[in-house]
Parts: structure tokens; sequence; C-alpha cells
């Protein structure tokens, strides 16, 4: 007896801990139940033959409506509703996701001579999403290898692997490590941090634009983001800088941090 469904997003996924309720043709409510952590109702409550409707409800999600028929057995099988989210992208299913660095970026732009600007990126790191149901709960950490600037030009990247800059004899790894997560729009979180650098430790606030999940050859989900955030030089004690004429700095105060990330849902890259 009872009446059974699926809570999924579109893109196949749980909905865990959905609310069903269920009213009969006058609308009155018979019954309320809340989906399992896998997005499935099971209620045994007995119902007497006949249609009802069905609403579905969670949060983040846009409410969705169906028809059930309980037969002369008590039963109805609602089968899966899929619920689309408020706006925006269906967010990535929770759990652990492992950066990619094969297919992300990470640079950093700083001007140069007050009129042009240097691109620069860092070449091997790494990282780990856990995406939680709670999805303000969730968290990241990464780990940079300070010694893998490149900006395309030796002679600058050696001066700025040493003590002016990042100093990565004494300090060979750059981390950052999420602290809280926060709406700021559709698509778009500001995650709350602190990056560690040059041994020193600052709050870094990264604007994040979260652009989609789907499959990829290989087999696995893919969830892509991008994310920026502006330093300064100076928070981190990096104050070299060489005036030139009128006043006008060689490399300037602030960098730009630029990222682009794929992660892959797991704790193991493809291949690895």
């Amino acid at each position: 007896m009872g009446i059974s469904a699926r809570i999924s997003t579109r893109d196949g996924w749980a909905v865990p801990h959905a609310v069903v309720t269920v009213t009969d043709m006058t609308g009155a409510q018979v019954l309320r139940a809340e989906a399992d952590a896998e997005g499935v109702v099971r209620d045994t409550t007995a119902l007497a033959a006949g249609p009802y409707t069905v609403i579905v409800t969670a949060v983040g999600y846009a409410p969705a409506a169906a028809t059930a028929l309980v037969t002369a057995s008590g039963r109805a099988e609602v089968g899966t509703v899929v619920l689309a989210r408020a706006g925006g992208n269906e967010l990535p299913p929770p759990g652990p996701w492992t950066i990619d660095p094969a297919h992300s970026s990470v640079g950093a732009v700083a001007q140069h001579l007050g009129i042009s600007s240097v691109h620069g990126r860092f070449t091997a790191f790494s990282g780990r999403i856990e995406v939680s149901e709670d999805v303000a709960k969730s968290g990241v950490e990464a780990v940079i290898r300070a010694d893998s600037i490149d900006t395309g030009n030796g002679m600058r990247d050696d001066h700025l692997r040493g003590p002016d800059f990042l100093d990565v004899t004494a300090h060979p790894e750059i981390t950052y490590r999420s602290t809280g997560l926060e709406p700021a729009g559709t698509d778009r979180w500001t995650v709350r941090g602190e990056l560690a650098m040059r041994g020193v430790v600052r709050p870094v606030d990264l604007d994040l634009t979260y652009l989609g999940t789907g499959a990829d050859p290989w087999g696995g989900t893919r969830a892509a983001f991008r994310a920026t955030a502006e330093l300064r030089r100076e928070d981190f004690a990096m104050n070299y800088n060489q005036v030139l004429r009128a006043g006008i700095a060689a490399i300037g105060t602030t960098l730009k941090v630029e990222l682009d990330i794929q992660a892959v849902r797991g704790e193991v890259l493809p291949g690895a």
C-alpha cells in the first residue's frame, strides 16, 4: 500500500530530502513524506482507490506536480518526478570532486609599465572540491607549486621565483582553503577562504561562477567553474618594485587572479 516515487534533477541526480505532498481531488492533504538520501519516497499510508495530485518541493528547485492513480490494491507508482533548479544550471551531485590540472588553468595578470599587462600562469597544481547537499557547506582546497610560474620569459620567471617575490626555496607551495560559501546571483557564489603564500596567510575571496556539469569521453562526470580574485602584492610581503621615470612603477601593486577549473567526480582522476 501507499505511494512510491523518485525525485531527480534534469541530469538524473537524486534530490535528497525533497518533500512530497499528496492531495485528493478536493484539495485536501492526505499524505506528506520526505525523500531519502537517494531521492526515493516510499510511504505505506493506506489510500482509497482513485486519482490524487502529487506536489514535490525542495529548497532551490521549482515545485513540480504529477498525477497518481491509486489502484484497488491501495498502491500507486508515481515514477520519477523531475525538478528544475530555480534559476541557472543544475548543481553538481554531492560528494568529492578532483581538480583536473590538464584541463584547468591558474593564471595571474599584473600591470606592466602602467600601460600594458603581463600574463603568467602556474603549471603545477592540484585540488579537491567537496560538494555538500547544503551547497553553502561545500568547500575547496588547492595546492600550487610556486616554482611552476611561467610568464613566457625565463629571466623574469627566475626573478619571480626569487626572494623578491615568491621565494620558492623557502616557501615551495601556495595553498588555498575555503572557509565559507555565499550565493551572489544565478550560478554565482562568493567563496570565502584563506590564501597562504610566502609564509603569509591572508583572507581572500573568490568570485565563483558555475558553468555546468556533463559527461566526459572517459566515462566520468565533469563540472566546470570560473573564478577571479584580486590580490595586493604588499599583503604577501612582495614589496619589490623598480620605479621608472615620472614615478611609473615597472610592476603594478595588484594582481588579478583568473581560474578556469574542470573537476572530475570522485577521488581519482581518469588514468591515475
